[in-house]
């Protein structure tokens, strides 16, 4: 987030410059650009409600100026990063309105709405950006994740696509195409891709998964060694101890596999689904 408001203060500075509207020629002493400045060193002290104050203040001075529409915009992010969910929508439908072709704007909405749980006008302001510019890639992830957890396969697959041609090492990529191949059966393919994720950033999430992708390909000692990976690391994780109850079932080791279903149980999986191993 911190290279990212800076990209924005450049620009900033860059219109203030070259804008013919601006009463104020740019100067490394004008209010305006010393409130940013200061929101700037707010947001990378992780003081936001000092960032959103600071940003109140600089687009008072100049309300009507195409540079204070960004400023909005972020004031909005600043919003939901502090918990405000309502605000920040209400503040980035304002921005939308004053400045509708901004992708900026619709992309930083699409975000809250998801978070909001909002998930279809989210994947309304994503497909906007996406039709805008057809390569953005945050928005195709964003886009294809919300398409594929709505059954909607075509677009997600067609989403992530996009990622896998143009972006292919990302982490982003990874995450977007570990969940479609699992998602959608092809569980070898998935492999691959948490095996990447793993390499990137250990997470409990993408051992558990991945042991449930060699489970489903009877894979079973790559399986045991991924979950005694996992728990290494991760010694009170549900999902894996619920995957080595799995294993241990289908290894005929049924007093281990209850053990291990009762501890998943434990430590917050749902009763039913610990239930669902032994019922076939």
């Amino acid at each position: 987030m911190r290279l990212l408001w800076l990209s924005l203060f450049t620009l900033l500075c860059y219109l203030g410059a070259t804008a013919a509207q601006q009463d104020v020629p740019f100067d490394e002493e004008d209010p305006y650009f010393l409130l940013c400045g200061q929101a700037d060193s707010a947001i990378a002290d992780g003081n936001y409600s000092e960032a959103a104050a600071r940003l109140i203040d600089a687009i008072s001075i100049r309300p009507n100026a195409p540079e204070s529409i960004l400023l909005m915009s972020n004031l909005g992010m600043i919003y939901s990063y502090m918990g405000r969910d309502s605000l920040a929508l209400e503040t980035l439908n304002e921005a939308n309105r004053r400045a509708p072709a901004m992708r900026t704007i619709v992309f930083n909405r699409a975000k809250v709405l998801l978070k909001l749980g909002r998930d279809t006008d989210a994947l309304h302001d994503f497909a906007t950006v996406i039709a805008a510019d057809s390569l953005n890639l945050d928005a195709r992830f964003y886009h294809g994740t919300i398409s594929l957890y709505q059954g909607r396969l075509q677009d997600a697959e067609a989403d992530f696509n996009i990622l896998k041609t143009n972006d292919p090492e990302s982490t982003t990529t990874a995450q977007a195409l570990s969940a479609l191949y699992s998602l959608t059966g092809r569980d070898r393919d998935a492999i691959l891709y948490f095996k990447r994720l793993i390499s990137i950033e250990p997470a409990a999430e993408y051992y558990a998964s991945l042991a449930g992708c060699q489970l489903a390909l009877q894979l079973l000692s790559d399986a045991a060694s991924t979950i005694n990976e996992g728990l290494d690391k991760f010694p009170n994780d549900p999902e894996l101890y619920y995957y080595r109850a799995m294993l241990n079932r289908d290894r005929y080791r049924l007093d281990e596999a209850h053990a291990d279903a009762a501890r998943a149980v434990k430590l917050g999986l749902s009763p039913s689904k610990a239930k669902d191993l032994f019922n076939n």
